[in-house]
């Protein structure tokens, strides 16, 4: 099998390469990426000692597909991850739409001519915002939990969010690019018959993730703890208690496994989502309280005001893929936490030498 990986050089690329030659027997990696993340370059010189073999190349750019060998599935993982892309300066509304849809495009007609399969890493941050930021909710402790009393929105329990929560607009810039490369990977699927999986993807997070709090907030919390820079909780009564749940690449891997060898499936769901789930969950203040017992104590400042298109609660209810494949996540959150905060004590300057 020859599986082709988008972002390779990425974290989440990286990972799942990573995992696949250890999970599937006689697989063949390929990869493809622009290079232009921080820290990506670190991946790139790694990556083929394992035996991927790396393409230089945009996905922006039809030709750079071109040049890629044909495959049996491609897994997307190339994308601007920040929800508050395209407004806060980074980069223009245009170069994320181009990214991120544009991109998906292109690896759809890939897929068209070469007849793979595909599977699209999409996101939680497809979900309507409005309807996430008015969800009735508790303060358990130090948390915000769904108020199980009162009557919530379809696709809400406590157990999480489910894929029939709603997409309605707004969802950020960069939610509608997801949003819209979903809508078309289904329709490039059924209309050219190659399978398509699409997994919307809570928080992902390990040791070696680089980014921003919006990229990877478990991570860049611990690394930012420990390199006391300045913290600061924002909004919701400026007390930290907004929760998000945590998912290690390895699991995502393993479902990514799962859905390959699924691909004779004729069902028409093919939206699913994935994230480590209420078991798996934390607040900021929790986590924040993690870091007190776990590497020093420090002061984390208070800010009332809201950022944009920040939610007080998502955590991802996986039920129908545990359902459909019996998978679960098998890292626990205190492994993932531990993980990352080992790889911040052994390098110490990470946030500094990746940022932006």
């Amino acid at each position: 099998m020859r599986l082709l990986v988008t972002g390779i050089c990425g974290f989440v690329g990286s990972t799942l390469a990573k995992c696949f030659l250890e999970m599937i027997e006689g697989v063949e990696i390929f990869g493809i990426d622009s290079l232009i993340r921080p820290g990506s370059e670190l991946n790139r010189r790694s990556l083929p000692k394992y035996g991927c073999k790396i393409f230089y190349g945009d996905v922006r750019s039809r030709s750079d597909l071109d040049q890629l060998p044909s495959v049996d599935w491609i897994i997307d993982a190339a994308a601007n991850p920040s929800v508050s892309a395209g407004v806060d300066g980074s980069v223009s509304s245009r170069q994320l739409v181009e990214h991120n849809l544009l991109g998906t495009i292109n690896v759809l007609e890939y897929c068209r001519h070469s007849s793979a399969g595909l599977i699209l890493l999409s996101t939680s941050r497809v979900y309507s915002i409005p309807a996430l930021g008015s969800l009735p909710l508790n303060t358990i402790g130090n948390r915000f939990e769904p108020d199980a009393a009162r009557i919530l929105p379809i696709g809400i329990s406590s157990e999480g969010i489910s894929e029939s929560f709603s997409t309605a607009a707004p969802i950020s810039l960069y939610g509608a690019t997801k949003l819209s490369s979903e809508i078309l990977a289904l329709e490039y699927g059924r209309t050219f018959q190659f399978p398509v999986w699409i997994n919307r993807c809570g928080v992902l997070a390990g040791a070696g993730q680089f980014g921003t709090a919006e990229q990877g907030i478990f991570s860049f919390w611990i690394h930012a703890w420990r390199a006391r820079p300045r913290l600061c909780y924002f909004g919701f009564g400026g007390n930290g208690f907004q929760v998000r749940d945590a998912l290690h690449p390895r699991d995502l891997a393993a479902l990514v496994v799962g859905q390959i060898a699924d691909s004779d499936s004729q069902e028409m769901d093919r939206i699913w989502n994935i994230g480590g789930g209420l078991m798996n969950s934390m607040s900021l203040a929790e986590l924040s309280g993690w870091c007190s017992r776990r590497i020093n104590k420090r002061h984390v400042e208070q800010q009332l005001d809201h950022r944009p298109f920040d939610v007080p609660w998502i955590v991802m209810n996986a039920a129908l893929a545990k359902t459909r494949w019996g998978w679960q996540p098998a890292a626990r959150l205190e492994e993932i936490l531990e993980e990352i905060a080992d790889h911040a004590e052994k390098n110490p300057e990470w946030l500094q030498a990746f940022d932006g």
